[in-house]
């Protein structure tokens, strides 16, 4: 079994709206259902559990239940940073999915998700302990400390930007996050971070250059251009 963690707890202070980016609406749709839609429909989804604030737990219901979402089968709290409400989402699984074999971490700000990452994710991890999806850098990278003078330069080749969803080995990933400490959670910066560092194999699969997560007007407005011209 295939459980997707869909996080929506973030605030969106960088886009300078009323409401976090992931409920703004874009074609009378909020962006979180954009990506529901898209692990709804994916035959190897079984399940998702949604981490959202309290005080947007009813949104995203209602959406969820208007445009036919039935593989929700939980809802976890927020936590204080991106992994600790992982780490939330993790113990919901636990719960409400425990014949979870993968687990499936991606952003309700990343909507254009394709069926082929997500495809490529569960087999990563079924292979390995874990995947996530990357793409080449394409600038030069320069590594300063001061934040005023080039310190280091770094070999582009072998540069990654990663990407979500990040898939793991449900047990695996979960008995990492209960056997460190809340500062180590807390200092985690990317899904597969604390994987990596506490010994789970993970495998880099094609990332995309449309999997974009909305974080700026500039990203929205991308985002948009992009729906009207399927459209």
């Amino acid at each position: 079994m295939n459980t997707a963690i869909i996080l929506a707890g973030g605030v969106g202070s960088r886009m300078g709206a009323d409401r976090p980016k992931q409920f703004l609406m874009v074609q009378d749709k909020p962006i979180i259902s954009y990506c529901f839609d898209i692990f709804q429909k994916h035959n190897e989804i079984d399940n998702m559990v949604v981490v959202v604030s309290e005080q947007w737990q009813g949104f995203v219901e209602e959406y969820a239940a208007k445009y036919g979402i039935t593989k929700i089968c939980g809802y976890a709290p927020a936590g204080k940073t991106r992994q600790h409400s992982i780490y939330n989402g993790l113990k919901c699984i636990e719960e409400n999915a425990p014949d979870t074999d993968i687990v499936i971490v991606h952003d309700a700000a990343r909507p254009l998700v394709s069926d082929e990452i997500i495809s490529d994710c569960v087999k990563g991890a079924t292979e390995y302990d874990g995947a996530m999806p990357v793409i080449s850098v394409k600038d030069t990278v320069y590594q300063s400390k001061d934040g005023c003078s080039i310190g280091c330069l770094l070999k582009r080749s072998e540069l990654f930007a990663g990407q979500a969803p990040e898939s793991f080995k449900f047990r695996k990933y979960l008995d990492i996050h209960n056997s460190v400490s809340d500062e180590e959670i807390g200092l985690t910066a990317g899904s597969s971070e604390i994987a990596y560092r506490h010994g789970m194999e993970i495998r880099m699969v094609k990332g995309s250059e449309r999997n974009l997560k909305i974080t700026t007007v500039e990203d929205l407005e991308t985002f948009e251009s992009i729906l009207k011209g399927v459209n």
